[in-house]
């Protein structure tokens, strides 16, 4: 049995002359950021790995996600402007050593690819997190496996 979690970036800021790569978290999204980890943690949400967009603001969230968790993270660029066929690519390079990943990317492409995995339509709110148990044992299996969501959670509403 395989988890994964889907995190939206926390709220950006978008100064003058700034690209969307380069754009920062928000004083909100830095709160945010930090209420829905400890949010998880305390709710003993296990995660294993965390993989981010390298994009300033969700890797902003995956560091404050990791000043709460201490665990090993990554960056992938597929999870930066992504289709649903980037995640699945992502999902498909994970080790099997990894029970609970969590993936911290962008809208539009993080709600389009929950949805695309669930029955429940929802769309992500900044740093809105779902999560979604996966039953394979490999993430290979990630396509023909049943999934079903566990939770999801927006920060104006825990």
């Amino acid at each position: 049995m395989k988890q994964l979690i889907l995190v939206r970036h926390a709220k950006s800021d978008w100064p003058e002359e700034t690209n969307d790569f380069d754009r920062p978290l928000a004083d909100k999204g830095l709160l945010d950021a930090l209420k829905m980890s400890k949010f998880l943690k305390s709710n003993s949400i296990g995660i294993d790995y965390l993989l981010s967009s390298p994009a300033v603001r969700a890797l902003g969230t995956c560091k404050i996600f990791n000043q709460t968790y201490n665990l090993n993270f990554g960056t992938n660029e597929k999870l930066y402007n992504p289709s649903e066929n980037n995640f699945q690519s992502v999902i498909y390079d994970l080790n099997d050593n990894l029970n609970s990943v969590a993936f911290f990317s962008h809208n539009n492409g993080i709600s389009n690819f929950a949805n695309s995995i669930s029955e429940d339509i929802f769309h992500f709110p900044t740093c809105g997190v779902a999560g979604f148990q996966i039953e394979c044992d490999s993430w290979s299996q990630f396509d023909g496996a049943n999934k079903k969501l566990l939770f999801f959670y927006e920060p104006g509403k825990i």
